[in-house]
């Protein structure tokens, strides 16, 4: 009997679709503390969870038969997704049950950011009739800014554009073409903010994103700007919001996502007028809850029943044999496609995955996915391999797969390359070699190169003359920086190399001015595996 825990409420009939599966005990254990949580989690083949309940590295370890774990939505925040997978865990979400329900909800704040409805609602329940007071603004004819056009980005652009509203689009992956077919203008950050009369955030959480909003972002807006935030807590800067809020600067703003959830009874954003607040309710729709409660069921019972495996956001999407026999060139593939996102421009228009030799002539499902997600990693927080082609279509990006009888000096070859609108590419081509499966790159923007992609890359293009490594060497030493290995491409009659070094951490942004400093240096890229 295989003991499945649903540690989160979800739709009934997701819980009755489990139940009704021979094999299965269910058991429902909702509100469950962390102890309790690491009692169930010892003897079960899989937990159902949401947004409440924290599957930490800690629980985890308690674990010691768990198969699979499903998320009913998209953020896996809530679960260590590295110490499932070293535990051999998989974990599954379910990505596009909330979209519809998270797109409404973005724009009732934005009605409720435009016309007081609940703060008036509050008067008259007080028993107020304050008309003057609440003097609003109209959707019509205003500019909006959408802040990442991916699948709730873009259904936010359809109502906005049936309200009659300017709709921009900051998103630095998203094409001229796959604009133009949604009816938005492609702008940067800076002319976003200072355009806009209405703000909304669809971004994953990164390094780049975290704190986007800001008192820096917002001295760009203009006065009586309105925002909103119905993606990811942090996103948003709470004390320079608030700072704008109480000075007038900002006009109105609304809130579904917190930094830290629950929202402590004593924030400071409790209480102002100007903002409404709602506790986490982007998927709080009964058609959005039955969506994912039904879904993550499915999702479960395939995976313990028949072996088979979607929406998985650690492990590829297929059979244990054909993952292992696999695994090395998946994993080269990732670190291919996430090679070729760190050194091309933001915005491209195609991904060709071309196959040489013996991988020429089989079935490449998995490695074609792997290059996807590789080129996703740093983009989206929510790419697998299952939803990794619909996040690139949705960007406006055209894979194209190529399988090439061209001999090689290779007996596999992998390359990826990547095409901009203004006919620039880069490409990176990579290999399996020795009985260990050891990966390589072997070569970069077709310079013969030969580095392993591990850690970090440094890639530099320095002047070909003696002392050069010596010079560069010294800077990066000073600094604590171990280069574990270095090649360097040449080509006879130019004046400048391709130096590639193989560093055993990620150079701090200090180490990189230093280096970018240097008269031998005219470019430098950090390519980072670590994230």
């Amino acid at each position: 009997m295989k003991k499945i825990i649903i540690a989160d409420p979800i739709s009934p009939k997701g819980v009755e679709l489990l139940k009704n599966c021979e094999g299965f005990e269910v058991i429902e254990a909702y509100n469950s503390p962390v102890e309790k949580v690491k009692e169930l989690v010892r003897d079960a083949s899989a937990f159902i969870v949401r947004s409440e309940t924290t599957l930490s590295a800690d629980v985890l370890a308690e674990s010691k038969q768990l198969i699979a774990i499903g998320r009913a939505g998209v953020g896996v925040d809530n679960i260590d997704v590295p110490a499932a997978t070293e535990k051999g865990i998989v974990v599954m979400n379910t990505p596009t049950g909330n979209t519809i329900a998270t797109a409404e909800l973005t724009f009732t704040h934005m009605l409720c950011g435009a016309r007081p409805i609940p703060q008036a609602n509050a008067a008259m329940q007080s028993g107020g009739w304050d008309r003057k007071n609440f003097k609003g603004t109209e959707l019509f004819n205003k500019t909006l800014a959408i802040l990442g056009m991916g699948r709730i980005g873009t259904e936010i652009a359809k109502r906005a554009k049936a309200f009659n509203m300017t709709v921009l689009a900051y998103d630095p992956y998203l094409t001229e073409a796959k604009a133009k077919s949604v009816g938005v203008e492609i702008v940067t950050l800076d002319e976003a903010f200072a355009a806009a009369d209405f703000i909304t955030v669809h971004m994953p959480l990164t390094s780049a994103t975290k704190h986007m909003i800001n008192a820096d972002s917002i001295a760009k807006m203009k006065k009586g700007v309105r925002i909103f935030n119905c993606a990811r807590g942090e996103i948003v800067n709470v004390p320079d919001l608030i700072e704008g809020l109480n000075s007038g600067k900002i006009a109105a703003a609304g809130l579904d996502v917190y930094e830290n959830e629950p929202l402590e009874k004593d924030s400071p954003l409790r209480g102002i007028k100007n903002l409404v607040l709602t506790p986490h309710l982007g998927a709080s729709t009964s058609e959005a809850q039955e969506s994912c409660g039904i879904e993550v069921a499915e999702l479960i019972a395939n995976a313990l029943t028949t072996g088979e495996i979607k929406n998985s956001v650690n492990t590829p999407s297929a059979d244990a044999d054909t993952i292992k026999k696999f695994a090395p060139h998946m994993e080269l593939c990732e670190k291919l496609g996430s090679l070729i996102q760190q050194v091309s421009p933001n915005r491209i228009a195609k991904l060709k995955i071309e196959f040489f030799g013996k991988l020429a002539e089989t079935d490449n499902t998995l490695l074609i996915l792997a290059v996807q997600k590789g080129y996703l990693k740093k983009i989206s927080d929510s790419a697998n391999d299952v939803n990794s082609p619909s996040i690139l279509k949705n960007l406006g990006v055209e894979v194209q797969v190529a399988r090439s009888s061209a001999e090689t000096n290779y007996a596999e070859l992998i390359s990826v390359t990547s095409e901009c609108e203004d006919g620039e590419t880069h490409s990176a081509s990579g290999t399996i070699v020795g009985k260990n499966s050891q990966q390589r790159i072997v070569s970069i923007n077709e310079k013969v190169v030969e580095v392993a992609p591990k850690n970090c890359l440094l890639f530099l293009r320095n002047t070909d003359t003696s002392g050069v490594v010596g010079i560069i060497g010294t800077v990066l030493g000073k600094h604590g920086c171990n280069i574990a290995n270095l090649t360097v491409s040449r080509v006879d009659g130019e004046k400048t190399a391709l130096s590639v070094y193989e560093l055993d951490e990620v150079p701090s942004a200090k180490v990189i001015a230093d280096v970018e400093a240097l008269d031998c240096v005219s470019r430098l890229k950090v390519v980072d595996f670590t994230k």
